[in-house]
């Protein structure tokens, strides 16, 4: 595994990312209905997903958030049919009164968004009406008709995401890349001092809409074999047709030192490849682990078994932790979805390895609440 010289991976990780503080650290019991307790709500292109965090004064420098419950709806919003529509809707509007109700949290301390991996794929389909149709019809139904549900765009989100997850101590060093399930966004702040001007990447190449390429290509036979076989066929024409260039574009390999990877496959990963790991909110990992892991994920895929992986785990409680975690992953993801996901990571990885330069490869778990606090730091702010 890769470290620094003379700084323990602990102890570098802790450093390196200590705005993300563990889910499972054992601090006193919050109050949800607390005046520093937000919950950002964000349908995405699988589904919605909401956080619950507490959150410091001037979040951003800081990086003082605890999150206090994170949990999503697979729901599968950019099928566009009307089966998701009524799922989506019905997630969105389940997980705000949970907010509201069983939580206590004020109306005016959560934020509702609109991913931008959806954005993209409904202007790509001609589907942008079903946004504002589901946007009126949440409205209507929780009975805020001035509720505000921001459609965010690429720029807007990346930026959140890096201010959100990345200490200003690494500010300036970390390239932070967003596998989401629609797209992948992310980018870094080029000037050295100044966060005013973002350099964006990104590519219309997510987690799920990978797999549903995938899928359309298989003409209905969705055995293992055939998937792999025009997956790879997919995954390559991303990388020539699209990451290459993105990443070529964004002017990131000389700059930055640190290549920060979030989103769902982020945690998935880096949940399999190191369970004993399962408190660590960010993981180090190598470019030849991760290959590692693409190749075991068709090969051998029951190595990745929840049982089996905890069984050198000797403390029982850290056992039965990430013995649960492993089944949430294998809960959200199935073999062909991690398949879709880790190649995409593979290929976007690869072109910041080199022989002849260090790059520092991170696997950020808890990122998706990085969003939030950097959009409550940036409203509170005003």
């Amino acid at each position: 595994m890769r470290i620094l010289k003379g700084i323990s991976y602990a102890c570098f990780t802790s450093l390196f990312f200590c705005s993300l503080n563990a889910e499972s650290q054992t601090a006193a019991p919050v109050k949800y209905n607390n005046s520093s307790v937000y919950s950002g709500i964000e349908v995405g292109a699988k589904g919605v997903k909401m956080s619950v965090i507490e959150i410091g004064q001037n979040a951003q420098s800081t990086g003082a958030f605890n999150i206090l419950k994170d949990t999503s709806v697979n729901t599968d919003f950019i099928s566009f049919s009307p089966s998701t529509f009524s799922a989506t809707l019905n997630g969105l509007c389940g997980l705000y009164q949970k907010a509201t109700g069983d939580m206590k949290i004020p109306a005016k301390k959560i934020f509702t968004v609109i991913s931008s991996g959806v954005k993209m794929q409904a202007e790509k389909e001609n589907k942008s009406a079903q946004i504002q149709q589901l946007i009126d019809s949440f409205r209507v139904r929780i009975g805020e008709p001035q509720r505000e549900v921001e459609v965010v765009d690429v720029m807007q989100e990346a930026r959140l995401s890096h201010l959100g997850i990345v200490p200003d101590k690494r500010r300036f060093t970390t390239f932070l890349i967003d596998i989401g399930s629609g797209n992948t966004k992310g980018g870094f702040f080029p000037d050295g001092q100044s966060t005013a001007n973002f350099r964006l990447f990104q590519l219309n190449w997510g987690t799920k809409s990978t797999f549903n390429e995938t899928e359309k290509r298989c003409d209905g036979d969705m055995s293992l074999p055939n998937y792999h076989k025009h997956l790879q066929r997919v995954l390559l024409n991303a990388e020539n047709a699209d990451i290459i260039y993105a990443v070529n574009a964004s002017g990131a390999y000389p700059l930055s030192d640190n290549i920060a990877v979030s989103g769902g496959i982020a945690w998935a990963t880096a949940t399999l490849l190191h369970p004993e790991l399962t408190d660590n909110p960010v993981i180090s990992i190598t470019f030849d682990e991760l290959v590692k892991f693409n190749e075991k994920l068709l090969k051998n895929f029951q190595a990745y078994n929840a049982d089996f992986l905890v069984s050198n785990i000797n403390n029982t409680a850290s056992k039965e932790r990430a013995r649960q975690e492993i089944l949430r992953v294998h809960k959200v993801f199935d073999q062909k979805a991690l398949l879709s996901g880790a190649g995409l990571l593979w290929k976007i990885m690869r072109q910041f390895e080199s022989a002849f330069e260090t790059k520092h490869f991170y696997l950020v778990k808890n990122g998706q609440v990085g969003w939030v606090s950097a959009y409550v730091d940036q409203t509170l702010s005003k």
